[in-house]
């Protein structure tokens, strides 16, 4: 009995070792790699280039005044729609203490002045009705009255214009009223009731009263680097992306290409600028940040393959495609054409039947994706 114990511990001993040498073995052993594999298929290809920028109005006034004063009143605040010559402000005139007293010494004279030539003329009236003087005497004491009364009115109209910056005869010309010069919406207000405004002038840009835009024609103005400028060109359409307004998409025509380029962070950057076709309804604020997508060459129904597929060897490119025994692969030249970035066209080397090789299949991914569809 003894003699068979020994026997079947020996046995047992030599299995375990034998296994373990087995497990070793089999896990030491390198695991052949799998590949995935693709088939060429039929796509639209669309090459674009991103330009960013913001959307602004293409007419964008500031209002300034005419005249130097306080604002009296406002009739407009931000947002509001405005017709061209609409009265948005009314300005108050602080006149000037010197000029002031200069125009109310001009009318006081003037006055004296138009009384004496009154009492002539009526002294001269009365005996030319009475055939004592000749005519020339008359009308030379008329002309002297009606000289006067005109420099009278003219004292009062300028003691006016000093005081409250308009005449009794031109109140609808006056430069206190301060009008718009478009139709559009006004976008900014900023300034209010009570601040000091400055005509504008040949040596100051003036106080801003108003800013108002046509917010129905608005521009795309971006800017693209200098290696993409030489491939679009004036009339192509162009897709804005809004970031404030993820839902809708809007089209524009590019209008214009800057002819010189501005250096921006070591890159040369050109201006452009493209018209937004808004549809009825559609409204953008004056700012929004986009990015616009310029289509520079498109082709519809074509073969292609991922771009990542493809490898290249010197001046040619080429793909791995499988032969008839599985996970064994052949090289193979191809042509290809335009690329969006993800797919390329491929003109010539494949068909829609080639089994194209891939990325490393991941066996642990393998395997619990073969648990998922168990």
């Amino acid at each position: 009995m003894k003699r068979i114990f020994k026997i079947l511990g020996i046995v047992i001993l030599v299995g375990i070792f034998g296994g373990t040498i087995y497990f070793l073995y089999t896990k030491s052993k390198k695991q052949p790699d799998v590949f995935e594999t693709k088939q060429p298929f039929v796509s639209n290809v669309v090459k674009k280039t991103v330009a960013t920028g913001s959307v602004l109005p293409r007419k964008e006034i500031e209002i300034k005044p005419q005249v130097s004063g306080i604002i009296d009143e406002l009739f407009i605040v931000a947002g509001d729609f405005v017709k061209k010559d609409q009265v948005i402000a009314r300005i108050k005139i602080i006149p000037d203490m010197v000029n002031l007293n200069s125009a109310e010494t001009r009318v006081n004279r003037a006055k004296i002045s138009y009384d004496d030539a009154k009492i002539d003329f009526e002294r001269q009236q009365k005996l030319y009705d009475q055939n004592v003087i000749s005519y020339e005497e008359y009308k030379k004491a008329k002309v002297n009255f009606d000289g006067a009364k005109e420099e009278l009115t003219a004292a009062e109209n300028n003691l006016e214009l000093i005081k409250n910056g308009v005449t009794k005869k031109a109140q609808t010309a006056t430069n206190t009223l301060v009008r718009s010069t478009i139709d559009g919406m006004v976008l900014d207000v900023p300034i209010k009731e009570g601040n000091s405004v400055i005509q504008s002038n040949t040596f100051n840009d003036g106080t801003t009263i108003a800013i108002v835009a046509d917010m129905q024609d608005m521009i795309f103005q971006g800017k693209v680097d200098e290696t993409e400028v030489g491939k679009i060109k004036e009339g192509m359409n162009i897709e804005l992306e809004i970031g404030a307004i993820e839902k809708d998409k809007f089209d524009a025509v590019l209008e214009y290409i800057s002819p010189k380029g501005k250096e921006e962070n070591g890159a040369i950057q050109f201006e452009i600028k493209a018209k937004v076709q808004l549809k009825e309804g559609q409204f953008i604020r004056s700012g929004y940040s986009a990015n616009a997508n310029i289509v520079l060459d498109r082709k519809d129904s074509v073969l292609v393959i991922p771009e990542g597929m493809l490898k290249f060897e010197k001046d040619s490119s080429f793909v791995e495609v499988e032969t008839a025994t599985p996970q064994v692969f052949e090289k193979r030249y191809v042509k290809t054409g335009i690329s969006d970035g993800i797919n390329i066209e491929v003109i010539s080397g494949l068909t829609k039947d080639d089994k194209v090789k891939g990325e490393k299949v991941d066996p642990k991914k393998q395997k619990e994706g073969e648990k998922k569809q168990g």
